[in-house]
């Protein structure tokens, strides 16, 4: 009996035994499983993976965190080339932007300038009620100092001429901000507000504010056309330097000549401007004539042509067809002002 026992005791060590080494080959196996899942997944990953915000360790993990920060801005940030071949890193927020002489395309945005142009004390006259409280810079003695610019710590600088980038202000402007240069903003208000909006992230203001002139634009020259037909019109700008007769390609010469389709005189047929003098005077070939005392300075030179028999024998004199302009927009240069002035020609001539 003490044989049968000490036999039964054996075979249970065995079976023990057996047991045990089955459960520490399986534990073995899982752990091989485990690190090729790990291999697969990653090379060196360990097998508890953080997330932002966890704590392992007794440290907050802020790698993936930096990492993914550092990727957005990546996305977000752009590298444009401006109109002069700068190439011009665009930051992913532009809350502050400096574009002298772009305040109209900038509200036209729902964008206000950390300061405007100005010339002494004068601004855009026009704009002064949606720029209340933004601090004018006087442009008379030539272009801001980088320290007085610096001081209003812009985002994003626009020059709207490249004359304003020249005798090294640009190498200056840029280290200040990333400064966009175009070449004549003024040439093309349309264009250059759709560069705006791109450069500012507001490409679908841009886009709304376009359609909704051009929509103003073609009722207009609809209206006009069925009065004024194929005859033309005149701007002649009274200046303290003389007086021109302003062409098609800028400014009010752009809306009336481009946008409203309106004839234009043969002495400024494929000219910009043209002088204008009592000699040349008869030789100007307008049925309708707006005339604009630039900045109410050209007064002198207006009264001496207006009071002269020669002005005064012209066809649009004689029929009462000569509109004196608002100086303050119709040299403007946005579509706040080309719609103001869109408004006074239909309104001279049409009476509507």
């Amino acid at each position: 009996m003490a044989e049968r026992f000490n036999r039964g005791k054996r075979s249970w060590r065995i079976k023990t035994s057996a047991l045990v080494c089955c459960v520490i080959v399986i534990g073995l196996l899982s752990g091989c499983g485990g690190k090729v899942d790990s291999e697969a997944a990653g090379g060196d990953q360990p097998a508890a993976v953080e997330t932002p915000g966890t704590v392992a360790d007794g440290k907050e993990s802020t790698e993936e965190t930096q990492s993914s920060t550092e990727g957005e801005a990546a996305q977000t940030e752009r590298t444009v080339t401006d109109e002069l071949g700068h190439e011009v890193k665009i930051p992913a927020d532009v809350n502050k932007v400096f574009a002298p002489n772009m305040e109209d395309s900038l509200l036209k945005l729902g964008v206000k300038p950390v300061a405007q142009w100005a010339n002494g004390k004068m601004g855009h006259t026009y704009l002064q009620q949606e720029l209340d409280g933004v601090p004018l810079i006087d442009f008379s003695g030539g272009l801001p100092s980088p320290e007085a610019l610096m001081s209003y710590e812009p985002d994003l600088i626009v020059l709207h001429t490249e004359t304003y980038a020249a005798d090294g202000t640009y190498e200056k402007y840029a280290k200040i901000a990333p400064t966009y240069v175009f070449k004549n903003a003024s040439g093309h208000v349309e264009k250059s507000l759709t560069t705006l909006g791109e450069l500012l992230g507001k490409a679908s203001e841009a886009e709304t504010a376009l359609k909704n002139y051009q929509q103003k634009a073609s009722e207009a020259k609809a209206k006009l056309h069925s009065v004024v037909g194929d005859k033309n019109v005149a701007i002649i700008r009274f200046a303290p330097r003389g007086v021109s007769l302003m062409g098609g390609n800028y400014l009010c010469g752009f809306v009336i000549h481009q946008d409203l389709g309106l004839g234009k005189s043969k002495l400024v047929e494929n000219e910009n401007a043209a002088n204008i003098s009592l000699e040349i005077l008869p030789q100007l070939d307008a049925d309708y004539i707006f005339v604009i005392n630039a900045y109410d300075q050209g007064t002198e030179r207006l009264k001496e042509m207006t009071e002269s028999p020669i002005w005064k024998g012209m066809p649009a004199v004689k029929n009462g067809q000569v509109y004196e302009a608002n100086n303050e927009y119709w040299l403007g240069s946005g579509l706040i002002a080309y719609e103001k002035i869109v408004d006074d020609v239909v309104r001279s001539i049409t009476g509507q």
